[in-house]
């Protein structure tokens, strides 16, 4: 069964996790459903594009929301992919199908008591793994970097000399952010237990089968962690970030400055991370301008 073979194929790659998995397995299960209810046929290698938009139309009157449309419809371009690739179809239905719009939503950055809360709790252990993690927390905050350059950050990138370290941020630009004492000091701890890794690899970051980390790992590491100190309703690598960009402006840091630190080729691109920062603004304001002290 086609289905089949594309979850066999996912497990194979060791870059999805088992979780991913499952999604992709329940996202398919659910247009296969629909497929042997509405069209009378189990074979959806031969389904076409009307037929997907039959799908959407119908989780559209279910109330199903528009990012979870997209996340199945993801994993159904995924699949359509996986059946061109392996030559079982000539054409993928999915080829000019565009996502739905879905309204932006308002990123609520960690605290910095959040985020200390966390590092202070993944000071218990001290194997490997435990080190590496509390690393991927510290470098991920106090960088600013992306979920994609921390994992693509390699040993050389580090220069302890200069006290930075080098990322390749978007179309191959280069960028040098500084390190911290502390993440240095961690830094040093973790490649002592990474030298005794048997691996290959050119890259900062490994698992403990010393292989290069991989982007639904570092997600899980972050989520995990953070699901025990914040109630917030995303916990992910980018809101390290937002958060880095925003308890940076709070604290003064000009616009510009942050711009570079995140690699932002734009002024645009950075402001988004200014709306967390009117609290602390309203609040100088008021403190500090003439007519507020009149009323």
């Amino acid at each position: 069964m086609p289905i089949n073979s594309f979850l066999n194929y996912l497990s194979f790659e060791k870059k999805y996790s088992q979780h991913t998995i499952t999604a992709y397995k329940n996202d398919l299960n659910s247009f296969q459903l629909f497929y042997n209810r509405e069209f009378d046929s189990e074979n959806i290698s031969d389904v076409n594009y009307s037929q997907i938009r039959n799908w959407i139309v119908d989780l559209v009157d279910s109330k199903v929301s528009n990012r979870t449309i997209n996340r199945k419809l993801s994993s159904l371009k995924s699949f359509y992919k996986y059946l061109q690739k392996t030559k079982q179809i000539e054409i993928s239905p999915m080829v000019k199908h565009q996502a739905l719009k879905i309204s932006k939503q308002i990123q609520v950055p960690f605290s910095e008591k959040e985020i200390m809360n966390v590092l202070n709790a993944m000071d218990e252990n001290i194997d490997f793994e435990s080190i590496r993690n509390k690393l991927i927390v510290e470098l991920l905050y106090s960088t600013g970097a992306r979920r994609s350059e921390l994992i693509n950050v390699k040993v050389s990138d580090i220069d302890f000399v200069n006290e930075t370290v080098k990322v390749l941020g978007k179309r191959n630009k280069e960028r040098y952010i500084p390190l911290l004492k502390t993440v240095q000091i961690s830094l040093k701890k973790y490649l002592e237990f990474r030298n005794e890794k048997e691996s290959n690899y050119p890259y900062l970051l490994l698992t403990k089968k010393g292989e290069k980390v991989y982007d639904t790992l570092v997600y899980r590491i972050i989520n995990n962690y953070f699901s025990r100190v914040s109630s917030k309703v995303k916990k992910s690598p980018h809101i390290i970030r937002h958060s880095f960009a925003t308890h940076l402006l709070n604290e003064g840091a000009d616009l510009n400055s942050v711009k570079e630190l995140l690699g932002h080729s734009s002024l645009a691109s950075t402001q988004v991370y200014t709306h967390s920062s009117l609290g602390k603004l309203k609040e100088i304001y008021n403190q500090a301008h003439p007519r507020s002290q009149k009323n």
